[in-house]
């Protein structure tokens, strides 16, 4: 694991560290940012879960449109850096919002540079990255990343303590990460010479569309079913609120979530070069069945651990694997515009199970709401299983 580590190149580990910058901040906000939208402003779960979900999909549409610009310029950094950027700057939008409508134009802003930014940089990541290592490259990003996603929670639960939940303060404090992952990003990244020597044309074409052929396809599908199986994590905050978790320590359930995530995500992508992809998959579903189930029977701090703690190790399994099976699946010269696709379909599925988890949330309560989700990732596990064809070379 450590040679593999170290024969990673650097712009791997330097990309890794903006991630966690990026996190810190965005985590520090978005750990809290449920209590704030329900306990401050007033809103529904029901319009927190379309909030969420809208911004996720937004996210996951802008996606298509950076990696084919990807792709037809032959640019990655300075795109990323714009979508960064963007999302640095939306951040004292959430300390100064009045009512729900500026947090969701700021929640929608930062969506939308993170679209900008991911399938650019994950297009680069697999560029500079040899097949054989592609797996854990993507999971080494994924663990920087969740790490920032472990440490921003764990400021906030501090902050809360020492500012008696100022939550307007934390989102200023929020900012400080977020420029400097911009920084990095600028000053530390240099973009290599472009692989290909010509340019695809226009990359949404139908001719660069078939071109993209059935394997990759393929893993697109996969992607959405499965991410119709989970909802926003925006839910495993308001179950642990709900059980009794006190307001200050809520945000302790993200840290605990992306120490786990953080942890396997690196083991779980080196090992997805190894083994076969599927299997792996399907075990990931299985880990996600035992979560929600734990989460639905909770009542106690230490059922509602033990889910979280599974999801953590889902996310691990299953996030770094999917963008490595695109990237095995993509020609180079389309790789952003595989990954933008990739992350629009599944951002259609994050739309359509958090909202269905919010309607299902307050209408028949957060057990039930797990419950449903453990049934869809029965049924998920099955297509996956029973699928006509899985690519050979994903």
């Amino acid at each position: 694991m450590l040679t593999t580590l170290r024969q990673l190149p650097k712009s791997i580990w330097v990309l890794g560290l903006v991630s966690m910058f990026m996190d810190i901040s965005s985590e520090m906000i978005h750990s809290l940012l449920p209590l704030f939208m329900v306990g401050t402003l007033g809103a529904s779960t029901l319009t927190v879960g379309l909030i969420e979900g809208v911004s996720e999909a937004m996210t996951m549409v802008v996606k298509v449109f950076s990696g084919s610009l990807r792709d037809y310029l032959g640019k990655r950094k300075w795109l990323a850096v714009a979508g960064y950027a963007l999302s640095a700057f939306t951040k004292p939008l959430f300390a100064v919002a009045p009512g729900i409508g500026l947090v969701f134009a700021a929640r929608l802003a930062d969506r939308i540079g993170k679209g900008i930014r991911g399938a650019p940089r994950d297009a680069l990541i697999a560029d500079i990255t040899p097949a054989g290592s592609r797996g854990a490259a993507f999971g080494l990003r994924q663990s920087l990343d969740t790490l920032g996603a472990f440490i921003g929670p764990l400021l906030a639960v501090g902050l809360m303590l020492l500012w008696a939940n100022d939550f307007r303060k934390i989102f200023w404090i929020a900012v400080i990460p977020a420029m400097l992952a911009v920084a990095l990003l600028i000053f530390g990244v240099t973009e290599p010479d472009p692989q290909q020597k010509t340019k695809p044309g226009n990359p949404i074409s139908r001719h660069n569309l078939q071109r993209l052929g059935f394997d990759y396809w393929w893993v697109v599908a996969v992607g959405a079913i499965f991410t119709l199986a989970r909802f926003s994590e925006a839910f495993l905050v308001l179950r642990a609120q709900q059980v009794g978790v006190p307001l200050a320590l809520v945000p302790l359930v993200m840290v605990a979530m992306n120490l786990v995530y953080a942890a396997c995500a690196y083991p779980f992508g080196q090992l997805s070069d190894k083994v076969n992809r599927v299997a792996l998959l399907a075990a990931g579903l299985l880990v996600l069945i035992l979560a929600d189930l734990a989460l639905a029977y909770s009542t106690h701090w230490s059922a509602l651990l033990l889910g979280v703690a599974l999801w953590g190790v889902h996310m691990g399994m299953t996030q770094g694997l999917l963008a490595a099976m695109v990237a095995a699946t993509a020609p180079a010269d389309l790789r952003g515009t595989a990954f933008g696709f990739f992350y629009l379909m599944s951002g259609v599925a994050l739309l359509i199970a958090s909202t269905v988890a919010g309607m299902l949330w307050d209408s028949y309560g957060a057990a039930f709401t797990f419950y449903a989700g453990a049934g869809f990732c029965v049924l998920t596990l099955i297509a996956l299983l029973t699928a006509p064809h899985a690519p050979e070379n994903a």
